[in-house]
């Protein structure tokens, strides 16, 4: 235990070396806790729904609402809480999916580099990769009835590949191992192999790389959003919102500059934080 205390304070202290990473936490965890408890800190939960109220439609960022109202009079402020939800939910679900399958495609390929597997994986891989990412969410998105969960479909379906792509290039550096060849000597099997002695060496890039699409992956979900291809209204989505408001610049700018500074902080939080887990297993490597 007092090993285990000692290397996280080690971890710790490397991570806080960088001022920029501490802030790229709190972003996260500022973001987390409010898509957590968003029904209690948003001023006016209820206008995350179908709400209306033309009285208040349009308002300029006031006393009473913060970062102003839409034209259906709903609360800026709460309807950015209100889809925090929905934005960390995605990238959640997107990459526990993608991750996994990338991970035991690229491993299976690069432990058998060079045979008819390998290529047959690695060529399904780079059919997917020649696609750009966004275009191959858009059609398969488009061609689905357009919802939050298609839209996480259409963003895993083009995600994984990259995790496969590194998998395959740590799994075929490390084949030739000594450690990899011993565990076959003895008889392990595949399974073994793969989340035994490859697993432990891809945590560091995987785990930074998945940290740093957590940025990606709303980006990416937004652009859907915007597209009219994510989350319906009157859900609240920061794509969405940044589509129904830009036609009303420049006059109504709350509406369209709010939801693109929250997608700005949320992906600068993630990146800064990424940086910070690098340099963690930098320390342990070194």
């Amino acid at each position: 235990m007092n090993r285990f205390a000692e290397k996280l304070k080690r971890s710790w202290f490397k991570f806080a070396e960088s001022k920029i990473s501490i802030v790229g936490l709190v972003i996260v965890l500022a973001v987390v806790l409010l898509a957590v408890f968003a029904p209690l800190v948003a001023p006016y939960y209820d206008h995350c729904g179908a709400y209306v109220n033309f009285a208040d439609a349009n308002k300029a960022p006031c006393s009473q609402y913060l970062l102003g109202t839409d034209l259906m009079g709903r609360d800026i402020l709460s309807r950015l809480i209100g889809s925090l939800r929905s934005t960390l939910l995605m990238s959640v679900i997107v990459l526990s999916i993608s991750v996994p399958v990338g991970f035991i495609v690229g491993s299976i390929a690069g432990y058998y580099k060079g045979s008819l597997l390998d290529t047959i994986l690695m060529r399904i891989t780079d059919i997917f990769l020649s696609i750009p990412s966004l275009v191959l969410a858009m059609a398969i998105a488009a061609v689905l009835e357009p919802s939050l969960k298609n839209s996480m479909l259409a963003i895993t379906v083009m995600w994984w590949p990259w995790y496969a792509r590194l998998a395959y290039g740590i799994a075929s550096s490390m084949k030739a191992e000594n450690f990899i060849i011993y565990a076959e000597l003895t008889g392990a099997k595949l399974p073994h192999i793969i989340f035994r002695e490859f697993l432990p060496n891809c945590i560091s890039p995987v785990l930074t790389k998945m940290t740093l699409d957590v940025g990606y992956v709303i980006i990416t979900g937004a652009s859907l959003s915007f597209a009219g291809l994510g989350e319906q209204a009157p859900k609240p989505a920061l794509g969405n919102m940044i589509s129904t408001g830009i036609d009303y610049l420049p006059g109504s700018w709350w509406m369209t500059i709010f939801p693109a500074v929250t997608i700005i902080l949320i992906v600068l939080g993630f990146n800064l934080l990424g940086d910070g887990i690098s340099n963690i297993f930098n320390m342990e490597d070194n």
